[in-house]
């Protein structure tokens, strides 16, 4: 396991338990959006048959580099190449991927096209309105965006304590956040591409909230707490959202 964060692990074997429930014996994962390819080597580690696409070759040279299963294959591919090559899927993971599209509809309707009709999509998002999302990520992307000595001020502290601008699941060079989704505005993007969500779960709470962060990262006890307590408080607190979405009949 590569993920050290509670949360993270949370959210793969959320992905590992709904491919359990869904996938076809011997029948090959679509991660789309794979990044470093974490996700992809975790799944090829409990023999599932894994293809992790991104658009960013730096991610996937990464991904390549870190891969030992004959199982798991990384490629640099577009959502329009993965239309061409004809193939379908049983189902699909698309984990912290939508929250950085323009037009995550687009994407959506490619997935819809080669997925299964009895296939299974399986999205992970930040919550828009959670406390991450509204305590660090909208309030560091304006002044970034404003490039200000607040900005430049916090980047240094941030890189003091070790930040590096990158996530583990991810080296790509862009990794703002566009869309900020709610879980009815997930509902309705789902409806609009065609989709249902059926089933619907969360990560956290405010375990990687500075400055709760500082504590946490240190203390495991600490992460696990915080993923139990997001387990009984509103949706609207989760810092994510960890679904299953099928395909429902074509309009």
């Amino acid at each position: 396991m590569e993920f050290r964060k509670i949360v993270d692990i949370k959210r793969v074997n959320f992905i590992v338990d709904a491919l359990k429930a869904n996938l076809p014996e011997g029948a090959e994962v679509l991660d789309v959006g794979c990044g470093n390819g974490v996700i992809s080597r975790y799944l090829g580690e409990k023999g599932f048959v894994v293809r992790g696409v991104d658009v960013s070759p730096k991610a996937i040279e990464k991904a390549r580099s870190l891969n030992t299963f004959p199982n798991v294959r990384f490629e640099v591919v577009s959502a329009e190449q993965l239309v061409a090559d004809g193939q379908r899927y049983h189902a699909v993971v698309c984990s912290e991927v939508l929250e950085h599209l323009n037009d995550p509809g687009k994407l959506l309707k490619v997935l819809h096209q080669i997925l299964h009709d009895d296939g299974v999509l399986v999205v992970t998002v930040p919550n828009g309105k959670g406390p991450r999302e509204s305590l660090v990520t909208k309030p560091v992307q304006r002044m970034q965006k404003k490039n200000s000595w607040l900005w430049r001020s916090v980047n240094k502290f941030k890189q003091g304590l070790g930040y590096k601008g990158t996530t583990v699941q991810s080296d790509a060079d862009d990794l703002t956040h566009i869309q900020f989704f709610t879980r009815p505005s997930l509902e309705k993007l789902a409806s609009d591409n065609t989709f249902r969500i059926v089933r619907f779960g969360k990560t956290n709470f405010i375990e990687d909230v500075f400055p709760f962060s500082l504590f946490t990262k240190k203390i495991k006890v600490l992460q696990k707490w915080d993923c139990a307590l997001a387990e009984v408080l509103p949706y609207q607190w989760t810092g994510g959202f960890v679904t299953v979405w099928e395909k429902t009949k074509t309009r």
